[in-house]
């Protein structure tokens, strides 16, 4: 383990596999059980080049190396977040854990830069899914969660762009917007292949779906059986 310096706001938690542990801020956004789900839902292949959408903190890319990076080779990552401040956690948890094949990108993701094109293949996206104001939370807390500064649409456009052909994405959502979620990716070309369902205890209404797309795959798509996620 690498030394790094800790702000007085910020811990370091454990991860819960082989040792490792993220860095987190006690004042801004942290990751949910949410995250982890994603991270185990998607599959990753030797030599994947994985972008993760709305990285946060960056626990969904973290977690999905930490549980394949014994049997799959040469995986490699690059992390888009709006927020410095977020996207400074994710980068002292890389060198902490002695990850050398991390890199990372601030800004809008609507403005993802010309040479992401067609690079990646596999994005993952724990995206803000609910919509509305900003209630009683701080902007930059509320923006993680809340379709503010970016819209699915946009999300879909921008995995359209960042993935290669035949690249696939596996992204979460609320359950309510399943449709809205699937005629979204296939206007960019993204065929909706696998769906899971998540639900809060046995036999109740599922609250989130993870589904994976394929861009330029032809239609099909495997139902998994719905998940409980005991929060």
């Amino acid at each position: 383990m690498e030394r790094i310096e800790l702000k007085e706001s910020e811990v370091l938690e454990d991860m819960q596999l082989d040792g490792l542990k993220i860095v987190q801020d006690k004042n801004l956004y942290r990751f949910t059980s949410d995250s982890v789900l994603l991270s185990k839902f998607a599959k990753a292949k030797n030599g994947d080049n994985v972008a993760d959408f709305c990285a946060g903190s960056g626990i969904v890319a973290f977690h999905f190396y930490a549980l394949n990076r014994h049997e799959k080779a040469r995986l490699q990552f690059t992390l888009f977040e709006l927020q410095e401040s977020l996207l400074s956690l994710a980068k002292k948890t890389a060198v902490y854990n002695g990850f050398d094949n991390f890199s990372f990108a601030c800004g809008r993701l609507q403005e993802i830069e010309e040479k992401y094109r067609e690079k990646f293949s596999l994005v993952l996206c724990n995206p803000p899914y609910e919509k509305g104001g900003f209630d009683n939370e701080t902007y930059e807390k509320a923006i993680c969660r809340k379709e503010i500064t970016l819209t699915l649409e946009e999300i879909a456009q921008s995995a359209s762009f960042a993935l290669k052909y035949g690249g696939r994405i596996a992204m979460l959502h609320r359950a309510d917007r399943l449709a809205e979620v699937c005629y979204t990716l296939k206007s960019v070309h993204i065929e909706i292949k696998k769906i899971q369902f998540v639900a809060g205890r046995d036999g109740a209404k599922p609250y989130l779906v993870m589904v994976e797309g394929v861009k330029g795959g032809k239609p099909a798509c495997d139902i998994l059986p719905t998940i409980v996620n005991k929060r």
